[in-house]
């Protein structure tokens, strides 16, 4: 069973960094969060690059772990599929999280 949550959890990981970032961008646009001017961007989009990029960091650390020799996942095709899992989490954080982080503004 454990093994099984090693396989899911980059995927858990994009899905609920995914949803935060989003629902960030919601609060930003309610809250007025583009008018807040701080050093060379707003507030806004502070708040989106760095969620974007904690999201990214924790993937990175996610893969970190299951690449590592010492790692408690058994040799062959557990580790296959971990170490696969591990990088679609980190391209699925990447690809779908960065229109909202670099792109969008409030309506």
């Amino acid at each position: 069973m454990r093994e099984l949550f090693r396989i899911l959890l980059p995927l858990l990981l994009w899905l609920a960094s995914f949803s935060a970032i989003y629902g960030l961008h919601g609060i930003g646009c309610a809250f007025d969060w583009t008018d807040v001017t701080l050093p060379a961007l707003s507030l806004f989009r502070w708040a989106l690059l760095s969620a974007w990029a904690g999201a990214i960091l924790l993937q990175l650390l996610l893969m970190w772990a299951a690449a590592r020799p010492r790692s408690a996942a058994p040799r062959g095709f557990y580790r296959w599929v971990r170490l696969a899992t591990a990088w679609t989490g980190l391209v699925a954080t990447l690809w779908t999280l960065s229109p909202i982080a670099l792109s969008t503004s409030c309506g």
